[in-house]
């Protein structure tokens, strides 16, 4: 089935010149852009996105990090997008991911693992409204 999901090629990826690369693993794979936008958001579009960790511990930091720098927000539609952009992208830890998945290759830890992905129909349309309002 063809599915539409969100991804961000997030700041530290960005940083380090691998969007390229990132976005050329999801194409080989099948996957293909329908939007595409650069940019740096703001501590409260952050709050928005992550609007379920805002009491977490661990979110001030995650904050901080999302908002330091340009990230590339991405629409990819393709066969089973949700779940294959996912096992593409490899677990959230980049040591735990499998090889040749974007994380062991591109991350650097759990917070610096370059990318993210929408992990359900309903947090992808939701993310792509946010983010791309004039697709949802």
């Amino acid at each position: 089935m063809i599915e539409r999901t969100f991804v961000i090629i997030k700041p530290d990826a960005v940083a380090a010149g691998h969007v390229g690369n990132i976005l050329n693993r999801y194409e080989e794979a099948g996957f293909r852009p329908e939007a595409m936008d650069m940019r740096t958001i703001d501590g409260d579009f952050a709050d928005r996105h992550y609007a379920e960790h805002l009491e977490r511990d661990y979110y001030p930091p995650l904050r901080e990090f999302m908002t330091e720098g340009p990230l590339v927000a991405v629409i990819l539609s393709g066969e089973n997008a949700l779940v294959g952009v996912r096992e593409l992208n490899g677990a959230t830890d980049p040591s735990k991911a499998d090889p040749d998945t974007i994380r062991a290759d591109f991350g650097t830890s759990v917070r610096t693992n370059c990318v993210h992905a929408s992990d359900s129909a309903e947090s992808a349309a939701s993310e792509i409204g946010l983010w791309f309002p004039e697709f949802s």
